[in-house]
């Protein structure tokens, strides 16, 4: 499978999305000065406890207060504690735990308020960012995740993947943990170790120990509430975490960006650093690779199953849950043996894009699948583990049952951020409120040449909606044929596949906006 990762920086925000064989799977959208980001390590306050619930509120500077359960606190919550006690008040001079003194675990299912109380100050991290009208959810368990390994302070133990299953392979990685990890923390060895020389192991380990100390450094200024660690950016967290021999490109049209991410891979995997590559032409970058047309034809209540030949899915979401179902469209006639295996392959087709949907839209809780109907159990079965296998590929935690008698089938998917909305549908501009006429727009574009042409001595680029462009070019002697020749100036005129109908935006070689509208 060839991967490519396509990075796009516009104003204040980057566009992260993750092609598989062409196809887009993955859609990230961060803010530069994003303040909340799964992974991120806070000092909080306290501000009320929830007893009906087992739970607190705490500040961590946002705006709603973020929701703690006592499931999340962790067993070494009173150790973290005492740890965060102890530096503020300088009795902890160093980041090591060497010598720490462990505090008793607290009880599985105890109570919240016989260990927390309101106006105290915890070290927390973020486990799923705010959505809708809830604030961020956290723990005060904390784990510092690098490329292969997972440092968990106040912890003994090392563990293995249990997707790395050979045994000899199990021990070696073990035994070489156990003689670099420092004292006082515990480590999980994830699954991209499997093979990894001691050098690189032990880098990876270092820049973890090195996180923590910055968090130490960051603890000792007790200013609460604020952030004492941040996890990498969404592209480098993207490529720690996915980054393998399947990944053939790296595209990016901000050059700070292609540096962050070549001194990344230099780390990493140095052989690899030179597939990162620095964007630089007219057409938009996520245009160009045709995510934006993707965008639009992947989002939406109904969604064409490709290679199916008509067949497609409707996604309903409700308050509880999504529904997703599957239709044949007229792919299935008649009767027999042929109809019957006809609809197990439309049954799979439609699994791999459901299962690419869900990473794509970040779909998260309870998902039930109405596939089409199969009467043969051997054919049940044999759509449930090729859905299974789909969703391996989703770094979500998710369960799926077993088809119901009823030809349903049920999962659970987690998610950790706001399920992506994206509206494929445009506002009709003869209905709801006046717009301006078609022409008057095109005639108000050409004012902006006009006048453009004075102070930009460079090309120009002129985005437009692809109908839009289609009008503008049509013709030997088109109207963009005719403004070159009026003003001596060739305007290079690019379709967007996310512009609404009569929106524009004027940009130069620079890609600087030089003048926008949006009807």
């Amino acid at each position: 499978m060839k991967k490519e990762l396509i990075i796009s920086h516009e104003g204040t925000q980057s566009k992260i999305a993750l092609l598989e064989d062409g196809r887009l799977f993955e859609l990230h959208e961060e803010e530069d000065k994003r303040d909340f980001v799964v992974g991120d390590l806070f000092i909080g306050k306290v501000k009320k406890l929830a007893p009906n619930l087992n739970s607190a509120f705490v500040s961590i500077g946002y705006e709603k207060d973020a929701f703690l359960h006592y499931q999340d606190l962790g067993p070494q919550f009173l150790t973290y504690k005492k740890f965060l006690h102890d530096t503020v008040s300088k009795k902890q001079q160093t980041s090591s735990l060497k010598n720490f003194e462990v505090q008793k675990e607290i009880p599985k299912n105890g109570i919240i308020e016989k260990v927390l109380a309101k106006d105290d100050s915890v070290i927390l991290q973020i486990t799923k960012e705010p959505i809708s009208t809830k604030g961020p959810r956290i723990s005060t368990q904390i784990s510092l995740t690098g490329r292969f390994l997972v440092l968990i302070p106040f912890d003994k133990s090392v563990s293995i993947s249990k997707k790395i299953g050979s045994g000899e392979e199990k021990e070696r990685l073990r035994t070489l943990i156990e003689s670099i990890k420092p004292e006082g923390f515990g480590v999980i060895i994830r699954t991209v170790a499997e093979g990894k020389k001691v050098a690189e192991l032990h880098n990876d380990m270092n820049q973890l120990i090195q996180k923590w100390e910055t968090a130490f450094k960051n603890l000792q200024k007790n200013k609460v509430p604020s952030k004492v660690l941040s996890e990498e950016d969404k592209a480098s967290s993207i490529l720690r975490d996915n980054f393998n021999a399947d990944f053939v490109n790296i595209y990016c049209d901000d050059e700070q960006m292609v540096d962050d991410m070549r001194n990344y891979l230099e780390v990493i995997a140095p052989e690899r650093k030179n597939i990162v590559q620095f964007y630089d032409k007219p057409i938009p970058l996520m245009e160009y690779y045709n995510v934006e047309k993707q965008l639009k034809q992947s989002f939406g209540k109904h969604v064409n199953i490709p290679s199916s030949k008509g067949a497609y899915l409707v996604i309903e979401h409700t308050e509880a849950l999504h529904v997703i179902d599957v239709n044949s469209g007229n792919n299935l006639s008649g009767g027999g043996a042929s109809s019957k295996e006809h609809a197990l392959n439309v049954n799979k087709m439609a699994a791999t894009e459901i299962a690419r949907q869900l990473r794509l839209r970040d779909m998260g809780g309870i998902i039930v699948v109405d596939f089409i109907d199969m009467i043969n159990p051997d054919h049940r079965r044999d759509l449930y583990e090729h859905f299974k296998t789909e969703m391996q590929r989703d770094k979500a935690r998710h369960k799926i049952l077993p088809p119901s008698k009823f030809g349903l089938i049920q999962l659970t998917r987690q998610r950790t951020r706001p399920e992506k909305q994206i509206k494929t549908k445009e506002d009709n501009p003869n209905i709801d409120g006046e717009i301006l006429a078609p022409i008057v727009v095109v005639e108000r574009m050409e004012e902006v040449i006009r006048n453009l042409i004075q102070t930009e001595k460079g090309k120009v680029f002129l985005h437009v909606h692809p109908f839009v462009e289609a009008y503008l070019t049509k013709g030997m002697m088109s109207i963009q044929m005719k403004w070159y020749l009026k003003y001596k100036k060739w305007v290079t005129i690019i379709p967007r596949d996310s512009f609404k109908y009569l929106e524009y935006k004027m940009v130069n070689s620079k890609k600087e906006e030089l003048m926008s509208y949006s009807n």
